[in-house]
C-alpha cells in the first residue's frame, strides 16, 4: 500500500471510508440512510478546505484510509461557516421541532449541520490543529496507520503547528490505546460524550 496525498478525485472513497468506519471503526451504513452525511460532517470539508492537509493509503483495489486534518481550527470553523455549512444546510432540513431523544442519525447529522458544535478552545490553546484518521480493516494491524499519522504530523511541523488535537468516544477503546501508543495525552474529559487528545509537535 502506499500512502499519497488525497487528491479531489478521492472523494467518494473518502465518503464511503467515512460511513463505513462510523460505528466507533466499525461499518455504520447501517446506522444511516443518507450514506453520505457522515462523509459531508467529518471528511468532505477537509478535502475541499485544506487539500494540503489530506493524505490517503491506497493499493490496487483503491484507498483503504485516509488522515485530513486542518492547521488552524478555530480558523478552519470560521471557513466551515462561509463556505461547507451553507450548501448543506439548503439540501437538509434542520430538525429543530423534533425531540434530541427521538430524531434518527440521519437527523442528528441534519441537526449538527445546522447548529455545529464548536471545539472548546479553552482546551487547546496550545494544540491549535486537528486531525480525523479512519482506515478500512485491510489496512489495519500493518502499520499503517502510524505512518499516516506520522506524515500528517510531518506536515503540520513543516506548517509551523505548535501541537495538535483530536476528539474520541472512549467507548472506541482501540483508537484510544492506539492514540495514547503515539504519545497523544488526556487534553479534556467529556464523560460518555468523548475525549479530547492532544500532542505538542
Amino acid at each position: 500500500m502506499q500512502i499519497r496525498q488525497a487528491l479531489a478525485t478521492d472523494r467518494d472513497a473518502l465518503y464511503d471510508i467515512c460511513v463505513r468506519t462510523a460505528d466507533f471503526g466499525n461499518d455504520g451504513r447501517h446506522l444511516y440512510e443518507d450514506h453520505e452525511l457522515p462523509g459531508h460532517m467529518w471528511a468532505g470539508a477537509y478535502l475541499a478546505l485544506e487539500p494540503r492537509l489530506a493524505f490517503v493509503v491506497a493499493d490496487d483495489d483503491g484507498v483503504a484510509g485516509y488522515v485530513i486534518g486542518a492547521l488552524d481550527t478555530i480558523e478552519f470553523e470560521r471557513r466551515l461557516e462561509l463556505d461547507w455549512w451553507p450548501a448543506l444546510r439548503g439540501r437538509y432540513p434542520n430538525p429543530a421541532g423534533i425531540a434530541r431523544d427521538l430524531r434518527s442519525r440521519d437527523q442528528q447529522i441534519h441537526r449538527s449541520i445546522h447548529r455545529p458544535v464548536l471545539t472548546p478552545h479553552e482546551h487547546i490553546g496550545a494544540h491549535p490543529s486537528h486531525l480525523h484518521i479512519d482506515l478500512l480493516p485491510r489496512a489495519q494491524g500493518r502499520g499503517l496507520g502510524a505512518a499516516m499519522m506520522t506524515t500528517l504530523l510531518n506536515a503540520l511541523r513543516s506548517l509551523g503547528s505548535p501541537g495538535v488535537h483530536l476528539g474520541v468516544s472512549p467507548a472506541n477503546e482501540r483508537a484510544v490505546a492506539f492514540y495514547k501508543h503515539l504519545e497523544f495525552t488526556t487534553l479534556a474529559e467529556f464523560g460518555e460524550h468523548g475525549l479530547l487528545m492532544g500532542m505538542r509537535l
